[in-house]
């Protein structure tokens, strides 16, 4: 057979990982992005790969095998990668019966141990040991720091046979099996949108009709952490237990909802669950805080962050608390359920979007699985 050629639109994660998985395939792959680097939500986000928050099935079968990718690309690509694991901190009895339940409904499926709280402290040293009552602790989660990792990325593929990026393009119109970009043109065999949060350039109609918005996201990076200091592994608060759909096996979980909804107002609200995790060279990335629709501010809110960082100080304590950077990011979110939106348009286009804020540890097996199906 011939060699074929696709065209992906968007280098980010999404786009990366079709052209990674294109490549493998043998196909020929341009990759346009409109920045000259992708500057949207993969390299806004906390560099979690999160096994951890996916319901076994399915969406945690594919969170392992981009897993796997993860720790393959940051050899090739040479960026840093570690495997961290992760704790769910429990301050509360309800919290730690939480912990307890998913704890015993995940043995045999996937890692989960109940940790006291001097087991915590033999690999944290940043968990607030005071009024702890336990954690959950679980091996396979991964850290990477994005802003690293996806330029890396893109460079490695970059250098791969029949693979070529185009910088500082916007695609803005698709006929057929070509795709414009003012008087330039590219023509593939199949044509990849990638496009993120921007609903409104490529195929609107179609992203007006699906059950799909846009999730606004606040965070904040503090610096590097003096004399090498490290947290140990990413830690999250029991918040962190009403957010993901992995936690939903545990029958005591709409209980503890029911008392955030009493107790943290505010913060659920804003829809803030907090965590923590540490880049290569000792940053620590902090957040984050979720609005829905179609319609998100450009002005980011100091009381976010505050109540943030309020939050965090009841669970996590470091060397320097000092704010680096804060931003916001926006990604698409699924409104039905569904963990992503891969829609063929016709014979030519297929649009693969929709992850959510479970990108980076969803997009590699993804990326898979579209191309195993052409």
């Amino acid at each position: 057979m011939p060699n074929q050629k696709a065209i992906v639109i968007g280098a980010g994660i999404v786009g990366l990982s079709l052209t990674r998985a294109l490549q493998a395939k043998g196909w020929s792959v341009t990759v346009i992005e409109r920045h000259p680097r992708a500057q949207g939500a993969s390299v806004r986000n906390f560099g979690m790969v999160w096994p951890v928050g996916q319901a076994q099935g399915v969406t945690f079968d594919r969170a392992m095998r981009s897993r796997e990718l993860w720790l393959e690309m940051s050899q090739k690509a040479g960026f840093f990668a570690e495997k961290t694991g992760a704790f769910h901190l429990a301050y509360t009895d309800l919290e730690m019966q939480v912990v307890e339940e998913y704890t015993e409904a995940m043995q045999g499926l996937k890692s989960a141990e109940v940790f006291t709280p001097e087991q915590v402290l033999s690999k944290s040293p940043a968990a607030v040991t005071r009024g702890l009552k336990g954690a959950l602790w679980t091996k396979e989660e991964v850290i990477v720091d994005p802003r690293e990792a996806i330029f890396q990325t893109a460079n490695y593929l970059e250098t791969l046979p029949g693979v070529e990026f185009v910088w500082g393009r916007a695609v803005n119109r698709i006929e057929g099996n070509t795709a414009f970009s003012g008087q330039k043109n590219w023509s593939g065999d199949r044509i990849f949108v990638c496009s993120g949060a921007d609903f409104e350039t490529l195929y609107p109609e179609l992203f007006q009709s699906a059950s799909i918005t846009k999730c606004k996201l606040q965070m904040m990076r503090l610096v590097k952490q003096p004399e090498n200091w490290r947290i140990g592994p990413p830690l999250c608060a029991g918040l962190s237990f009403i957010h993901y759909k992995g936690f939903q096996v545990a029958p005591s979980l709409e209980e503890l909802r029911k008392v955030y909804e009493k107790k943290y107002p505010d913060l659920i609200q804003w829809g803030i669950h907090v965590m923590v995790s540490q880049n290569g060279i000792g940053e620590l990335t902090i957040g984050d805080s979720h609005e829905y629709g179609l319609e998100l501010s450009p002005f980011d809110r100091s009381e976010v962050n505050e109540m943030i960082l309020d939050f965090l100080k009841s669970f996590a304590q470091f060397k320097d608390w000092r704010i680096d950077s804060a931003w916001h990011g926006i990604y698409p979110k699924m409104t039905n359920g569904d963990t992503e939106f891969v829609h063929r348009v016709d014979g030519y286009v297929t649009v693969v979007n929709g992850l959510g804020g479970a990108g980076m540890t969803l997009s590699f097996g993804l990326g898979e699985e579209v191309v195993e199906e052409l």
